[in-house]
């Protein structure tokens, strides 16, 4: 990421190619809240931060992280900020205004979206809000050019006085491909004192500059080198492509044998579009097929151009049936759509094999303490004499709602919005709900965008009760630090935020519990459930994963004792495999027995307290016992044990 080298060609992700863009943009600010895919983008700038001699943070959320690189835009200084689609709505009042007032250092907000939903709860197409905005937007389709294209933002962003916005997408983020160094400057330039006159000021008088600044930048990409045609100089059939669209298009074009009289026009500048080199290869086609993730965002903006000037063109895409209106492209369903544009039969296509794959549920890893806090809030629930409403939240909790969780909440809106809804139903309990309120919400979560929600809460003394579920980590996206935690994105150690200290501030009745000790926990969060008003459970275990990587062996052997395992027999129904849904938890079908998979276990010990027949096990572990075993050694004693 540092290496001084010119030209020298590296394997680069797509994620670090970005970081390098931006070490030789010569940035001197960088912010971010966690967001898969890009949460390796600050995670790496942090590390290098001290070396380069620029500053870098994890945000309390992207708010935050945007009106920090807003200010130091004021002082001259280039500022990067990373966000994934949601984050970059989160932003949405700040990102208007900022566009409004605009900029004076250079400021770049890398957005990744996640077509498909890799990694996410939605598929939201972040382009839109370039539009909305009315900045532009590049995106990238290569390595090479996601590393190329943050220099230019910023040099864009200056030369205009605008936020740049460069969209990424999953498989940018996280395929690898060869990028060629540039140079590296020597030092940050520096930075520029405010002055008494300098403005950067949203009032209603800047909106007509901010236009005029888009009909500047629409001249500048007309010839900018993201944007480039391959083809007959008069294509009757086009095609036009953005990102991933790009490869997948020109692979396409391969297969099918039809690169000499189809044209290929990619686009890396796609708001505002630069109308007169599209139109230039727009007016001889007759068909034009978009490609594009997911929405049809050029598509419908390139049909508006071609409308205007009296164009006559049919166009395909996610709009108009050609590609799937929803979901990521693929090399298969763009082939499927250039075929049907040029009247082509498809390549045939060869099955990988006849099995079909299992369909795999997401789950908790095991040891995870939400499984706990989970079973333990589920069964409280159905004891109460109605059934509760439970309000779920954006986390590795998020995946309650399935099985899981069993199936703990019935609705889950956006990141900080559990203790909202939840406050709303709280309310009603005064006017004849009859039934208890339950939200969570994770530690990261809190001080992203909980507390005012919960200062709210507890101002209207709403019937309720917010189970924060105190991992330790952000832990979805990587275990990356935040408020609670005591450390910040350049490793230096700050005294943590104290969360019950918070609530206690705030005037809730607050009460922390460790999901694996289920008999007080389950006595606490009842206690809690039936008392009026606003109250505040913290479930607090550390996450299993983030356990496991500080130490250096498993501190317990978990194992079943297989004659002492009824089986089929016992009246649990297999629980412990079934339902429990530990990844550790399996079933021995050969003895038709439990087992614990040693490899998976991470010792947490939770499902021998819920097994009725005390089959399961939990022992010191001891020194011999953690050394390796031997591929293919028997991993069962005589008795049923696992060796």
């Amino acid at each position: 990421m540092t290496a001084n080298a010119p030209g020298q060609v590296c394997l680069m992700q797509g994620n670090e190619a970005i970081v390098r863009g931006a070490v030789e943009a010569g940035i001197h600010f960088a912010a971010s809240y966690p967001g898969s895919p890009s949460s390796q983008i600050l995670g790496m700038l942090g590390k290098i931060a001290r070396e380069r001699n620029f500053y870098a943070e994890w945000s309390t959320n992207e708010v935050c992280a945007l009106q920090a690189c807003c200010g130091a835009s004021l002082a001259g200084a280039r500022a990067l900020c990373v966000v994934k689609q949601n984050g970059l709505l989160c932003t949405a009042d700040a990102l208007h205004c900022a566009a409004q007032h605009g900029v004076k250092g250079g400021l770049v907000i890398v957005s990744s979206d996640d077509p498909s939903a890799h990694s996410s709860t939605n598929e939201f197409d972040s382009r839109w809000q370039a539009l909305s905005a009315g900045i532009p937007l590049l995106e990238p389709t290569t390595m090479q050019e996601a590393k190329d294209m943050i220099p230019y933002a910023f040099e864009l962003s200056e030369a205009v006085g605008q936020i740049v916005l460069v969209r990424l997408t999953t498989r940018v983020c996280h395929g690898r491909g060869n990028v060629a160094l540039g140079a590296l400057p020597e030092k940050p330039r520096a930075l520029e004192r405010v002055k008494e006159w300098d403005r950067m000021v949203c009032v209603c008088y800047m909106h007509g500059p901010a236009l005029q600044k888009l009909e500047e930048l629409r001249q500048r990409f007309e010839v900018s080198p993201f944007n480039h045609y391959d083809g007959p100089e008069a294509p009757r059939r086009l095609v036009i492509a953005g990102g991933t669209g790009c490869l997948y298009g020109q692979e396409a074009l391969r297969r099918l044998n039809a690169g000499a009289e189809t044209g290929f026009l990619a686009l890396g500048t796609l708001w505002p579009l630069p109308e007169a080199y599209i139109l230039k290869h727009l007016r001889a086609a007759e068909e034009v097929l978009i490609l594009e993730e997911v929405d049809p965002f050029l598509e419908q903006a390139i049909q508006a151009l071609a409308g205007r000037e009296g164009l006559r063109v049919r166009f395909l895409g996610r709009s108009g049936g050609a590609l799937p209106r929803i979901g990521e492209l693929d090399p298969d369903n763009v082939t499927a759509a250039i075929a049907r544009l040029i009247g082509a039969s498809l390549p045939e296509k060869r099955p990988a094999g006849e099995l079909e794959l299992p369909v795999r549920e997401m789950s908790f890893c095991a040891g995870c303490p939400h499984r706990a806090t989970f079973y333990l809030l589920k069964r409280a629930m159905r004891q109460e004499k109605h059934p509760g409403v439970v309000v779920g939240d954006i986390g590795c909790y998020f995946m309650a709602g399935q099985s899981a969780g069993q199936y703990a909440y019935q609705v889950c809106n956006c990141m900080g919005s559990g203790v909202n809804v939840a406050e709303g139903l709280g309310q009603l309990t005064n006017y004849g709900l009859d039934q208890k309120v339950v939200t969570m919400c994770g530690d990261s979560t809190f001080f992203h965008t909980i507390l005012p929600g919960l200062v709210n809460a507890t101002y209207h003394n709403a019937n309720m009760l917010l189970i924060v579920l105190d991992n330790s980590a952000t832990a979805m996206t990587g275990f990356q630090p935040h408020p609670g935690t005591g450390l910040t994105a350049m490793g230096e150690a700050v005294k943590p935020m104290d969360i019950p200290k918070i609530l206690d501030a705030v005037g809730c009745k607050v009460e922390v519990a460790d999901p694996f000790d289920v008999v007080e926990a389950e006595k606490t969060l009842r206690r809690l459930l039936d008392q009026p008003g606003m109250n505040v459970l913290i479930m607090r275990q550390p996450c299993a994963t983030l356990k496991a990587k500080e130490r250096s062996r498993k501190p317990v052997r978990v194992y079943v004792d297989q004659s002492v395992c009824l089986g089929d027999g016992c009246g649990c129904d297999k629980y412990c495999s079934r339902v429990w849904g530990c990844p550790g938890n399996t079933w021995d079908f050969r003895n038709n027995k439990a087992q614990i998979d040693p490899v998976t276990c991470v010792g947490c010990g939770v499902c021998a307290k819920l097994c009725p027949s005390g089959a399961i096990r939990v022992e010191e572990e001891s020194e011999e016992r953690n050394r390796c075993v031997p591929a293919g050694a028997d991993l069962t004693t005589k008795g049923g044990e696992e060796a």
